[in-house]
């Protein structure tokens, strides 16, 4: 799927370079207005964590461009393929200082502005320079772009789903999901900012790009703090979890394990971005209930633990979770993580499965993940949900390199 979307992308491009250079640039004042725009955008890029739209206000350019009929009244001419090449050579220009501090974008993303972009052009130029669109003025013209630009949205949010289903092998479904969800966010302010300016050009002009470009840069800054403070709020959580392995109660590294290999069963199982934020922040801290033992368990080891001694260090962490002022499902999910998976929560169930999984397979040698998932099996009649332990297996099947590698 990744090289398909390559190739048409690249197919695409090589097309409109071509077409462009033959028949020469259409309108120069408007295409470096808002290949400035672009450039712009690509400059004020930010690819920390929880962004999934790094250059918001390039994409907004790059779609009022696609959709733009008019320049001051004036009906412009320049058709799709002349938008590719003013999206392709005004991206790769923004790009150049990212690229040389080595956080340039990936290809998949430029794959994927080319075809969003070209998806809007192809669906409106044509038509519009045919005269399809003369009769249709008033609330119907912005009808027509509201509708052009949630099927643009639509194509994207396939594209990012498809992309990271092909290069994860996580399950199509919820990443579509979660990519549609997203669309709401940021997405939805992308759209808007891309057909106000298309509309505003149409009545005054170039003038119009500066202006209604400042909100979404503004919004753009304001994430980017939100994000910073996310961040920090991972950290706290991270290194509160590493209290229990600078103690000695737990092996190092344990909870950081657990952690990756239940957001990745977590993924495969199709859970929402928000119920896997929660799961690896209960994953991080399900061994924090051992703090308040006076005699640590051997090896932090409490999967080989009598129940009541299980769900006492689980009531036991829960408590300080909820102290921490971790939000209220985290510590629910670490205080439940002993129950029979038929009472739990699911994401208890993958907290419990993963637990016992890293617990079994430390230190047992080249057969011992092997052995950990039979014992799983063999405890799935009241410890361990059947479909947990399956995902875990497949998981660790067909990503255990990526795993690991984010492991370390």
């Amino acid at each position: 799927m990744r090289v398909l979307v390559r190739v048409a992308a690249a197919l695409l491009v090589a097309v409109s370079l071509a077409h462009t250079l033959w028949s020469g640039l259409d309108e120069r004042a408007v295409a470096l207005s808002f290949g400035l725009l672009v450039i712009a955008g690509e400059l004020t890029r930010w690819s920390g964590p929880g962004a999934r739209e790094a250059a918001p206000l390039a994409a907004a350019g790059a779609l009022s461009y696609a959709l733009l009929g008019e320049d001051a009244g004036r009906a412009t001419h320049h058709g799709a393929l002349q938008v590719v090449t003013v999206v392709v050579a005004a991206t790769l220009v923004g790009c150049v200082p990212h690229v040389a501090r080595g956080q340039g974008p990936t290809t998949d993303h430029l794959a994927r502005r080319v075809l969003t972009a070209g998806f809007a052009a192809i669906c409106f130029q044509p038509l519009y320079n045919q005269g399809v669109f003369e009769a249709w003025g008033g609330p119907a013209y912005v009808l027509l772009l509201v509708a052009l630009l949630v099927l643009t949205a639509l194509c994207d949010a396939v594209l990012a789903a498809a992309l990271t289903h092909a290069r994860t092998g996580w399950p199509f479904g919820p990443l579509l999901r979660d990519e549609l969800r997203a669309t709401l966010g940021i997405g939805t302010a992308v759209c808007a900012t891309g057909i106000v300016m298309a509309l505003a050009v149409a009545v005054v002009g170039l003038w119009a790009l500066p202006v209604f470009s400042l909100p979404l840069l503004l919004t753009q800054f304001a994430f980017r703090r939100y994000a910073a403070v996310r961040a920090t709020y991972r950290q706290t959580i991270a290194s509160l979890a590493r209290a229990t392995e600078i103690a000695g109660y737990t092996p190092a590294g344990h909870a950081r394990r657990v952690a990756v290999l239940s957001g990745a069963v977590g993924r495969e199982l199709g859970l929402s971005e928000p119920e896997l934020t929660v799961l690896e922040y209960a994953a991080l801290m399900h061994d924090i209930g051992q703090l308040s033992l006076v005699d640590p368990v051997p090896a932090g080891a409490t999967a080989v633990l009598p129940v009541a001694e299980q769900r006492r260090i689980a009531l036991l962490g829960g408590a300080v979770v909820r102290q921490t002022g971790v939000a209220a499902a985290v510590a629910v999910v670490v205080e439940r993580q002993a129950d029979p998976y038929r009472e739990q929560p699911v994401s208890a169930r993958i907290v419990r499965a993963v637990n016992a999984y890293d617990e079994k397979v430390r230190d047992a040698g080249a057969g011992g993940p092997l052995r950990a998932l039979e014992e799983l099996r063999l405890g799935t009649g009241r410890d361990y949900q059947p479909e947990v332990v399956e995902s875990l297996a497949r998981v660790l099947a067909r990503n255990g390199g990526v795993v690991r590698e984010r492991i370390g």
